[in-house]
């Protein structure tokens, strides 16, 4: 088997090494985000800390990890009596994949079994297997919705629940939940965010020496991953041993009331949601404090606990990147931090150890201690002086972890003031920030007609509808292989119609239920001169911001294609990243000519080649357009290259004199036709 890649050799990365320890020391926390662009040491890192946690004692033979001094009552393999054998293990680093169903995850129940000989046959799933352990999640942002709810309730509930027609197991899951993923990839549900403890975002290094360093190390690994290994074993010892000295001192840390009276100011200034920020916020000083080999905690710990633990928990809209406000919280912490000491600092001398750098004291560690760069294997460093990634020394504060580059909100104002021939990009406020002169409102329902088959491989998701292992039962069928939900009714009814008092094989029945799925939603967009007469373009760029703000509610994908002068352009290739979206909307250039026709080819184009990656997933087309062409040839004749694939056409036609142009497309299209001024207001069905 080949040596994981060790904690130690990571270079640099001091913010994400930081919180992944102190997971480590307090699973309270609630586990770590980790944010980053692809090739960043994100799951090499995570992969490392697995060999640094503690040994395990376990029950002999339990499937679900039960701990001898205190057993799980509840545990399927129970009960657990006194003097029970037990076994010694590494903790277990479980690995969920993004394409998992919930019977992996929770486990399996035969109900068969269940009924037919009333014995509960349970087979554990990932949750079992990471109890007391570290459960990763790779791309978390594009785990299903079934998949996120059952992680939020293991993660509240410290359980996981089996519960399937009045059959019913469950077991102890308590885990560190570790998850990373790609921002490019869109963002992950904010109640799945606000569950992470700490989130951290990483970045590629932007100078030489770094990225070589990154280099230099992942080809002495490729070349002797063994010997590699070998020469870090005393550092990663040393920070073992650290965790667990952590833990020890842990329960005697002390959170002084000023100390707790300033993490109350800090979320509130921060203007964060609900009271979970406060209680993470302490929870995080204290294992900062604990690391340290300290008893109080103190202000710096604080500062530490807060970069790690607010920037992501305030969203002022759905769309706004997290992190998107971290020169406030800098300000924030620097006027409550940086004032007189009071006497509840006194205490922060009071140590159970050493508070020093290194692999006993949380810096650079690795034989040049840590040298320049920043990374490991899969590369990631320092970031450049623009990306805020944390200090050079993971026990010290620093910058904002989130998203560098200060990407900004939807409040702030933006206004087109193109004229009919024009050609103008977007106005920007005083610091650049786009944005929007009218706010974004709810749209109705545009959904596809007919139902998918979602077991079949469409995506969950709140639009159109699909048939699915979730979702309101409609009738009941015989199942052609392996039971997934039974229709308990229709099940006793066929074996009562045998003249039976006993269920058998053949009686069963599964339910056949409704849900919804998600779809690709493509947006082709008149960006023409015509659209900018009379601030038209104001109100098509807010009705698009609404539709795209109504995509990310219910999990599709979108995509976006404008049309202007001669040709069409695609400025956002289908992507589950709404955030992209919205900025392509804000620099959206205007002028010139109309060449209707070329955008529909375009989107033809588009949506046969995802129709390619992806066959599964429904599209509905969206054309934001008054109808007129006046550059390339009759759009009517591209509509068929659009036969069959469900669309609506959003008429943006103004003033007393209307042609009609754009209903008459729809007409070609077999679309509904919806005025721009209905669109928050008209229910809409597009046919299938």
């Amino acid at each position: 088997m080949t040596s994981p890649y060790p904690f130690s050799a990571v270079v640099g990365l001091p913010d994400l090494r930081l919180a992944l320890l102190l997971t480590a020391v307090s699973p309270a926390i609630g586990g770590v985000l980790v944010r980053g662009e692809k090739g960043t040491a994100k799951s090499t890192v995570v992969r490392g800390l697995a060999a640094l946690l503690p040994e395990v004692d376990v029950v002999a033979g339990c499937r679900f990890a039960c701990d001898p001094l205190s057993a799980d009552p509840s545990c399927p393999d129970g009960p657990h009596t006194a003097g029970t054998p037990a076994a010694r293990r590494r903790s277990a680093l479980v690995e969920l994949p993004v394409g998992a169903t919930e019977d992996r995850v929770v486990g399996t129940l035969d109900l068969q079994r269940a009924l037919g000989e009333g014995v509960k046959a349970y087979e554990p799933g990932l949750l079992a297997a990471a109890h007391r352990g570290v459960l990763y999640v790779d791309e978390v942002n594009l785990l299903p919705d079934h998949l996120v709810d059952l992680l939020l309730d293991a993660a509240a509930m410290g359980r996981a629940h089996v519960e399937r027609d009045g059959v019913s197991v469950k077991h102890a899951a308590r885990f560190l939940l570790v998850g990373t993923m790609n921002p490019e990839e869109g963002e992950p549900r904010p109640q799945l965010v606000d569950r992470f403890g700490l989130v951290v975002g990483v970045a590629a290094p932007a100078t030489v020496e770094p990225r070589a360093e990154v280099v230099r190390r992942r080809l002495q690994y490729e070349n002797d991953p063994a010997g590699f290994a070998a020469r870090y074993v005393e550092q990663d010892a040393a920070l073992a041993g650290r965790i667990d000295a952590a833990r020890q001192i842990l329960p005697r840390v002390t959170l002084p009331d000023a100390q707790l009276d300033r993490i109350a100011r800090i979320c509130i200034a921060y203007r964060v949601d609900g009271l979970r920020a406060d209680i993470v916020v302490a929870r995080t000083a204290v294992a900062v404090a604990a690391w340290h080999g300290r008893t109080v905690v103190t202000k710096d710990d604080l500062r530490d606990a807060a970069r790690l633990a607010l920037p992501h928990r305030r969203r002022r809209d759905p769309l706004d990147p997290p992190g998107a406000d971290q020169e406030r919280l800098e300000e924030i912490l620097d006027q409550e931090l940086n004032g007189p000491d009071d006497a509840s600092d006194d205490g922060g001398s009071d140590t159970d150890g050493p508070d020093t750098d290194g692999p006993d004291g949380g810096g650079p560690v690795g034989p040049d201690d840590g040298g320049p760069g920043d990374g490991g294997p899969d590369g990631g460093g320092p970031p450049p002086p623009s990306a805020s990634t944390g200090s050079s020394d993971i026990s010290g504060s620093s910058g904002p972890v989130d998203d560098p580059g200060g990407r900004p909100t939807l409040e702030q104002t933006m206004v087109n003031t193109s004229d009919v021939d024009g050609d103008t990009g977007p106005a920007t406020g005083p610091a650049g920030d786009l944005a929007f002169a009218q706010a974004p409102y709810k749209t109705r329902l545009l959904k596809i007609g007919g139902r998918a088959n979602r077991q079949q491989g469409s995506h969950a998701g709140r639009r159109s509808p699909a048939h699915g292992r979730h979702g309101r039962v409609v009738r009941s069928r015989q199942p052609s292989g392996k039971l997934v939900s039974l229709h308990l009714p229709d099940t006793v009814r066929a074996a009562a119609l045998r003249g039976s008092r006993r269920v058998h094989a053949r009686d069963l029945r599964e339910a056949v239920k409704v849900g919804r799925e998600a779809n690709l939603v493509l947006f082709v967009v008149d960006a023409s001169g015509s659209m900018a007469a009379r601030q038209r373009m104001t109100v098509v760029k807010t009705a698009v911001l609404s539709l795209l703000r109504d995509a990310y509610q219910r999990r599709d994908k979108v995509g976006m294609i404008t049309f202007r002068g001669a040709e069409a352009t695609t400025v956002l290739e289908p992507t589950a990243s709404h955030e992209v979206g919205v900025l392509r909307l804000a620099e959206l250039r205007t002028g010139g000519r109309t060449p209707l026709a070329a955008g529909l080819r375009q989107a033809a184009r588009t949506l046969h080649g995802e129709k390619r990656r992806d066959a599964h997933r429904r599209p509905l087309l969206v054309v934001v357009t008054d109808g007129r062409a006046t550059s390339g040839p009759d759009p009517m004749t591209v509509a068929p290259a659009l036969a069959g694939i469900p669309a609506v056409v959003v008429d943006c036609e103004s003033g007393p004199v209307r042609l009609g142009l754009a209903g008459r497309l729809a007409r070609a299209l077999s679309a509904d036709c919806l005025p721009l001024s209905a669109l928050s207001t008209a229910a809409i069905h597009t046919g299938s």
